[in-house]
């Protein structure tokens, strides 16, 4: 097994302890008298998290760099044989994604290159079934796997104008004259997007691999450059170590991938440097000036440069040969890729999970210290009554109704702030909403369309981030405003009647600015050098906004769902301690009546009380409990 499946393997079973601790939280939660359907809501949110958490790896190279069998070689060894086609040439012609998906059997489902003609992005796509081809994947046959893989080799010949009106061609590109045959016709691949649902076991734990094709498909399919690519944990730009870098790989690293956490750089084909005639340390020192070289251009430190050889290291695993695996170098790639990408991740998961928990288990502690504090308190109260006469019973009755009344004046003056809540709440989708936002997109379009210079083109692109970044800023404002006005209330409640409140939880649209301004600045490395845009850039920016707008699309939909569950809880640690105190109220109220009318009953009720004390300390370390073995789970290494 290598090092980066154990990692993942480790991971997922992190993963399964932190869903299991949270799991039990939650069920003790639900059948104690402490449940809360705002605090459930969060629970569950956390637990989707962790069941969507999904880890990706996307390989970049040029065509015949080895990509198709660096994959082969890290992830389906085992399977005897190879299972993405990899020979000379091009082997993927269109982006593949491979994952599991549970609720749909192995399959290979193929968009057609025809709807590049439409003005919807891929992921617009992936929602409209009908559209896709689907086979079936026999996964019982390596040969049949290995047929069905080869739809993504498949191409067609088509006339120059439909190329072109696809995005895929371009008459001003010198090389352009290249691509056409004797009939006048150019080869372009016959799907646009396949992806791959096959039960291999770390498909199922959750990672995705994306490979992709030539470099130059690259600037012409807007979801690689939008949304694959930069939101893969780990990229893996392959080179061969014969040709070393090119212009265009140098390009592609600057403009598509760059630096950062897991960005490495693999520089395959080594076994064409093992020459019988040179001395094992002629070829370390070719391989190390080759290594060199890269870094150098490329800007990075020798660090993230791994030579390998993909295929002698998948024949060093089918034939379990162990000192070609090692000559092939293979492990110590897959051991940098488990070090660096599984751990970040861990982190980051960890650190968001965290966050939450401390928040939804403060707020129960803060429920179970206001009984206990009640419960101490009454019990104090009626222990002063011993040997009191009537009338201090009824001066104690009226106190109790007074402090009443004063609650019910604030929870009356509540309700006040709960209608500017609503209303706020309200107006932070006017701006955010996805009615005002299809409606952005539309004016955008329209405006491409209508233009006939590159300059309106770019002004139409930039006109519309700058008014969905407006759009985010007001939005921003509002909650900021209901922040305020919450910790106003908190405030006063904790104040007037003693609840014990810490501030409410804050909330920011920041993360979705930081998001659309990194589509834009994608958008504008892309067209902002060209001054003057030719027929076929036209379309492809036509094609780049397309993707645009489904990006947009995405972060509104999460920004949309973020801001309606935090507005579901932001109230709830409130209502929590008032539902609380209203019950303390009512039953030391009853209680007192009680003793007013028996007073021989007092005694009884000291008594009761300290048994409902010895019931909250066992609820409380009870959640304390269940608290430790959540930070547990999450703390654990892997």
């Amino acid at each position: 097994m290598s090092n980066l499946v154990q990692k993942f393997q480790e991971y997922s079973g992190w993963r399964k302890g932190v869903l299991g601790a949270l799991d039990q939280y939650r069920t003790w939660v639900s059948g104690s008298d402490m449940a809360d359907p705002a605090i459930d809501q969060r629970i569950a949110r956390l637990l989707e998290r962790l069941v969507d958490d999904k880890l990706t790896i996307a390989f970049v190279a040029e065509f015949s760099r080895g990509k198709s069998e660096l994959i082969n070689a890290i992830f389906f060894a085992e399977y005897g044989q190879r299972i993405l086609p990899s020979s000379a040439g091009r082997t993927t012609m269109c982006p593949t994604e491979l994952l599991y998906d549970e609720t749909i059997p192995p399959c290979i489902r193929l968009l057609p290159i025809e709807t590049r003609s439409e003005a919807q992005s891929t992921t617009d796509y992936k929602g409209q079934h009908h559209v896709w081809t689907v086979l079936p994947l026999n996964i019982s046959s390596g040969d049949g796997m290995l047929e069905a893989f080869k739809q993504v080799s498949l191409t067609k010949k088509v006339t120059k104008e439909l190329a072109k009106s696809y995005g895929l061609f371009d008459e001003d590109d010198p090389d352009a004259a290249l691509e056409v045959d004797e009939n006048g016709l150019v080869e372009i691949s016959q799907w646009r997007h396949a992806i791959v649902n096959f039960p291999h076991p770390l498909l199922k734990e959750g990672l995705i691999i994306v490979d992709t094709p030539g470099l130059n498909a690259i600037g012409t399919e807007p979801e690689l450059t939008l949304n694959l690519i930069p939101n893969a944990h780990a990229v893996l730009f392959i080179l061969a170590a014969d040709t070393g870098v090119t212009k265009s790989d140098i390009d592609v690293w600057r403009n598509h991938i760059g630096g950062g956490p897991g960005r490495l750089v693999v520089l395959n084909k080594i076994d064409s440097m093992w020459d019988e005639l040179r001395s094992a340390d002629e070829i370390e020192s070719q391989i190390q000036h080759q290594i060199a070289t890269v870094a150098h251009n490329l800007t990075i430190d020798e660090k993230q440069v791994f030579p390998v050889s993909a295929q002698k290291g998948l024949v060093a695993k089918i034939n379990k040969d162990a000192p070609l695996l090692a000559k092939s170098r293979l492990p110590a790639l897959e051991y940098a890729l488990s070090k660096e990408l599984i751990p970040s991740k861990q982190e980051i998961i960890r650190a968001q999970l965290a966050s939450d928990i401390n928040e939804i288990t403060a707020g129960q502690r803060a429920v179970i210290a206001a009984r206990s504090r009640n419960v101490i308190e009454q019990m104090m109260e009626f222990k002063s009554l011993r040997g009191k006469n009537q009338n201090v019973i009824e001066h104690m009755m009226k106190r109790v109704d007074a402090e009443k009344k004063e609650f019910d004046a604030s929870l009356i003056k509540m309700q006040g702030t709960r209608s500017v809540f609503t209303r706020l709440s309200t107006e932070v989708y006017t701006s955010l909403g996805m009615d005002v936002l299809r409606e952005e997109i539309r004016k955008s379009r329209d405006a491409m369309e209508h233009s006939k210079f590159s300059s309106g083109l770019k002004d139409a692109v930039k006109q519309f981030f700058s008014q969905i970044k407006l759009n985010l800023l007001i939005s921003n404002k509002k909650t900021d405003e209901i922040s305020e006005m919450m910790t106003i209330m908190y405030r006063k409640f904790s104040t007037e009647h003693g609840l014990a409140l810490t501030a409410p939880m804050g909330f920011s649209l920041d993360k979705y600015l930081k998001e659309i301004s990194a589509i834009e600045a994608v958008f504008l490395k892309q067209f902002n050098t060209i001054t003057l845009l030719t027929t076929s850039q036209v379309v492809l920016m036509q094609k780049f906004f397309d993707s645009i707008a489904a990006r947009v699309k995405q972060s509104f939909l999460q920004a949309n769902r973020d801001v309606e569950a935090w507005q579901k809880v932001v109230m709830a640690p409130l209502e929590a301690q008032i539902r609380e105190h209203k019950n303390q109220l009512k039953n030391r109220m009853q209680s007192i009546q009680r003793i007013h009318v028996a007073t021989d009953s007092l005694e009884e009720k000291i008594s009761s009380f300290d048994n409902m004390q010895a019931a909250i300390d066992e609820q409380k370390s009870a959640l304390a409990e269940l608290e430790q073995k959540m930070k547990d789970a999450l703390a654990a290494e892997l």
